[in-house]
């Protein structure tokens, strides 16, 4: 497997014009399409990203060209297929802050609304919860000393604690800060991101706290679920159905 990724050109830019073609990247509502179904974490097939947005493959392969030659999306080749998937967590993060400055869309069947409404309860952005569930988790643990808010995010002492209690590892991962607050574009509110937000979503997922529901990103809390994030951290049930 060969792997590759954008150079981040347009990104290290400081000039009125490099900034300009930065934004350029986004301003395709094709492109943008692409953007938001990578954010479930995962990487899509060139095919699997033109279906979904609708476009034929030739039209999709010029826009994930772009992309790529942008440096928000990275590129693997493994055979015949090509993955594409968001180029880190930066630019996850990018993405999901501007989206949270835009109007949601009016669901147009009773399909869309649900797949909207289970997004909005909870779901991944990129690789950490957010939605309703994040929100909830993330003033639980403020409110239990865990997580403070007072300058930023930042866990505090008895925070890392409890994450080493939990068998949670909070392992740096390259430039990626522990702890960031990440702007929820359903709930206007920021939660939880950074290295501690993807180690505890991961937590989440592989103890069976929350399982993924349909093809997008939505996620729905399982009844051990409930239980542990009461327990926990003393978050409500009815916060969590």
């Amino acid at each position: 497997m060969t792997t590759t990724s954008g150079s981040g050109t347009a990104r290290s830019g400081t000039s009125g014009s490099g900034l300009a073609a930065f934004a350029s990247l986004l301003a395709d509502e094709t492109r943008a399409a692409f953007c938001l179904a990578l954010l479930d974490g995962r990487a899509w097939t060139a095919g699997e990203l033109a279906r979904y947005a609708g476009v034929a493959p030739s039209t999709a392969s010029e826009h994930l060209g772009k992309l790529v030659a942008g440096g928000l999306l990275g590129e693997e080749r493994q055979g015949r297929h090509r993955y594409l998937r968001l180029a880190d967590a930066e630019v996850a993060h990018l993405v999901e802050e501007l989206a949270a400055h835009t109007a949601p869309a009016r669901p147009r069947t009773l399909r869309a609304a649900s797949a909207s409404s289970a997004m909005a309860r909870g779901r991944t952005c990129y690789d950490h919860l957010a939605g309703r569930l994040g929100i909830a988790i993330t003033d639980a643990m403020t409110v239990r000393g865990l997580l403070s808010q007072d300058a930023g995010f930042a866990l505090t002492t008895q925070g890392i604690d409890w994450y080493g209690e939990l068998g949670i590892p909070l392992e740096p991962r390259g430039r990626r800060p522990l702890v960031r607050s990440c702007l929820d574009w359903t709930e206007r509110r920021p939660h939880l991101a950074g290295t501690a937000g993807a180690a505890l979503c991961a937590h989440a997922l592989d103890e069976k706290w929350c399982v993924r529901i349909g093809s997008e990103r939505a996620v729905r809390v399982t009844p051990t679920g409930v239980e542990a994030l009461g327990e926990l951290l003393g978050i409500e049930k009815s916060s969590l159905r």
